[in-house]
């Protein structure tokens, strides 16, 4: 990496000025789902009875037949293999964050005769694979010897066709649990989480006469927001590569100040990016409904539509992989980092989350009659007390190195959970907690300024009540919640699993109070106005309208004993503690085994991912920056030295002092960080090593930037040997 090579590659950029045309086009509807075995797939070519017994499972749960399970394979693979697969594997989501797939063939060779081949795929490889389990994360739950994990098929998901320069593999979604049946993944926890959410809510739905509904899903849309980059620049970006940060780089002349970046033309080199991108999400079933320019200079989002929690988690998990390859073809890296450039906007992963009944009715809108706004008001006071009384549980759906760059800055939502409701619904709910006249409204038909549940109607409450709040963590939007704090890179599935896990426990002790209460004779009408007026009352300091960036609202929200987890090593060290372990245990979402393996994984990946960093700091900055300084603090000597012999005044001697200061500085910081580093890896204890990540590695890091970021604002352009800011961010 010299100071050469990356002219030549500024150069080869600037000139690089030829985009493809664009290629026809398919239609959308020619596009839509070409390559998911879904159930309108499964209907054309399983036998009826067959269907209809998996599309019961789908729907409500349950076992499938051995031989229908032989059957649903023959037809998957047939299908498959005629669009032209060789492969299969399970797909599966483990502990490292990422996704992971071991692929088998269709083929096996034909006993007795030599050299011909069959294809096989029975129920039972359908139903049950074995990868090795030994190197994935589990906490403790497996010992290195012990190799064995399953992956069980999750036909809540349909399979679907991933096609490469390769070929094409059929991607069967799946569960992975340990040999003595532990979930090593995130999506068990998440199908437990769904059920847990939709028991529950069913409860208070039949409270209020719902007699049709026979699940409630729960529905998520997530927000993917990346950055672009030049391919070219970001091979020559070690830490860009490794640590998918940059961990040097002066501010850019220009960054966001204009906010003429944000909803901008799209440059016709990242439209072409865009629309192959999303080609290959409708081909998957994965609807974008948005796509535009961000904040920050070479960063982008995409919106998909809303879909159940655990199809629109795997589809995320697929949409970021799609970005990343598809950028690469495109000349691009995707990074997809919470932080990759300093002193702009991060990215962020909007999780907009809603209650949908099996009927298709939202849960969470207000509705325009007395018993709709009833139902809905008991459906918000369940949001706002999972919300004020599990906020560590909350906090840990979004831990990570990288979200700690982005939380409580002034561009994403602070680690305070609060909800944002408007002024309109915040103040019903006040008059309901109360007990107090409401200013009445032309939409009001109550005489006399009172609320009262299942008589008079709310106001009728427009789509948009009120203005947004983007800087509120969680944010009423008409009839959906906006949880704005999940990192870019993140799986939402942690997010989904902690937020359905508090509002299951929300809804089973509203449900229950409103059962004892009407099984003792207390009309539910009577019951609902009581047991609101109550929770509205104990949950109201939790919901916050005005500036969640403001200090004042930190005083003001450690006056309302709202927690503030600064921090992901302090809202892990919460994990174990009785009143968040109670979340889990209750429904069954995770057991105490499993959330002590999630609290050792999520404290070692942090380690790890500051154990990198140092490393790429200690390299980078010993083999790549002070090179380059060095040399070029020595022309400057040579030419402050000429100026001295000349007798003129020494212009160079003062710019020499600096550029010599920093290096200087350099090499100390470097030196503590490798003394300290040393020590750090001595430490006893993963949570021990985690807090002295955070408190000794993180300021020498800083320290170590600081110094860099200054020199390479004084060094020659031509001897700088890292693409910088300017370079990266505006070359699209």
């Amino acid at each position: 990496m010299s100071a050469t090579l990356r002219a030549t590659v500024r150069a080869a950029v600037a000139s690089d000025r030829c985009f493809p045309a664009p290629a026809a086009r398919p239609s959308p509807s020619d596009l839509y789902c070409r390559d998911v075995f879904s159930m309108k797939v499964m209907r054309d070519l399983l036998p009826g009875a067959v269907y209809a017994r998996l599309e019961q499972i789908v729907a409500c749960g349950g076992t499938l037949l051995e031989g229908d399970a032989d059957v649903v394979a023959s037809a998957m693979k047939n299908w498959a293999l005629e669009r032209g697969a060789v492969n299969y594997t399970h797909w599966f989501q483990p502990m490292t964050g990422a996704t992971a797939e071991k692929h088998d063939a269709f083929l096996t060779p034909a006993p007795g005769a030599q050299g011909q081949f069959i294809t096989e795929f029975s129920g039972k490889m359908l139903i049950k694979g074995e990868p090795d389990a030994s190197s994935f994360p589990s906490g403790g739950i497996r010992s290195t010897f012990e190799a064995r994990g399953y992956t069980a098929w999750d036909p809540t998901s349909p399979a679907f066709l991933m096609e490469t320069s390769s070929g094409k593999t059929l991607y069967i979604p799946c569960i992975f649990l340990s040999y003595t049946g532990e979930s090593l993944d995130r999506k068990l926890p998440l199908l437990r989480s769904l059920e847990a959410v939709s028991t529950n809510a069913l409860r208070i739905l039949r409270l209020f006469g719902n007699t049709s509904a026979t699940a409630v899903h729960t529905m998520v849309g997530a927000e993917q927001e990346y950055f672009l980059v030049d391919r070219r620049y970001y091979t020559l970006r070690t830490d860009l590569l490794l640590a998918g940060r940059t961990l040097f780089g002066a501010k850019p002349c220009k960054g966001q100040e204009l906010e003429d970046h944000y909803f901008g033309s799209i440059s016709p080199r990242v439209l072409a990016f865009m629309g192959e991108v999303e080609e290959r999400m409708l081909a998957l079933g994965i609807p974008a409904r948005t796509r535009h320019n961000e904040v920050a200079p070479g960063q982008y989002e995409l919106a998909p539509m809303h879909e159940e929690a655990n199809i629109a988690t795997d589809h995320n998990m697929l949409t970021m992989e799609i970005l990343r390859v598809t950028a690469e073809k495109h000349g691009f890296a995707c990074l997809l980092h919470e932080k990759p450039f300093a002193g702009i906007n991060g990215s962020g992963k909007h999780n907009n989350w809603s209650l949908c009944d099996s009927d298709g009715n939202n849960l969470l809108d207000p509705g325009s009659t007395p018993l709709d706004n009833a139902q809905f008001l008991v459906f918000l006071a369940a949001v706002l007390r999972a919300m004020h009384k599990h906020p560590a549980v909350l906090r840990l759906g979004t831990v990570g190195a990288g979200n700690d760059h982005r939380l409580g800055a002034n561009e994403a939502p602070p680690a305070i959970l609060s909800v944002f409701l408007g002024e309109q619904l915040a103040q019903i709910i006040d008059s309901i907690a109360l007990g107090e006249p409401r200013e009445k409204s032309k939409a009001s038909k109550t005489t006399d300024g009172f609320m009262e549940v299942g008589v008079s109607s709310l106001p009728k409450l427009p789509k948009d009540a009120s203005d947004r709040n983007r800087t509120s963590p969680f944010a009423f939007t008409g009839n959906k919640f906006e949880f704005r704090s999940v990192g870019a890179s993140q799986s939402i599935a942690p997010a989904n699993i902690v937020l359905n896990a508090a509002i299951a426990c929300a809804l089973d002790d509203i449900a229950t109070e409103l059962e004892d209460s009407v099984a003792k004779g207390r009309p539910l009408q009577a019951a609902v106005q009581e047991l609101l007026a109550k929770l509205y009352k104990e949950h109201r300091p939790v919901v916050f309208n005005g500036n969640s960036y403001s200090e004042e609202w930190e005083l003001e929200a450690a006056q309302r004993g709202l927690p503030n987890f600064k921090d992901s090593v302090t809202a892990l060290s919460h994990y174990a503690d009785p009143e968040v372990m109670a979340v889990f245990l209750r429904h069954g979402v995770l057991s105490e085994r499993e959330i002590m393996a999630r609290q050792e994984i999520l404290q070692e990946n942090y380690v790890k991912a500051l154990h990198v960093e140092t490393k790429l700091v200690q390299v980078l900055g010993r083999s790549v920056i002070l090179p380059a300084c060095l040399n070029f603090a020595a022309k400057v000597a040579a030419f402050t030295a000429s100026e001295q012999t000349a007798g003129v005044p020494c212009v160079g001697l003062d710019y020499y002092a600096r550029i010599h200061s920093h290096i200087a500085g350099l090499l100390q910081s470097l030196a503590d960080l490798d003394a300290r580093h040393e020590e750090l890896d001595a430490l006893q204890g993963i949570p021990t090593k985690a807090k002295a990540a955070r408190d000794i590695l993180l300021p020498l890091l800083a320290q170590c930037r600081l110094h860099v970021d200054a020199l390479e604002g004084m060094v020659d352009d031509a001897d700088w040997p890292l693409p910088k800011y300017n370079e990266m961010l505006w070359h699209h």
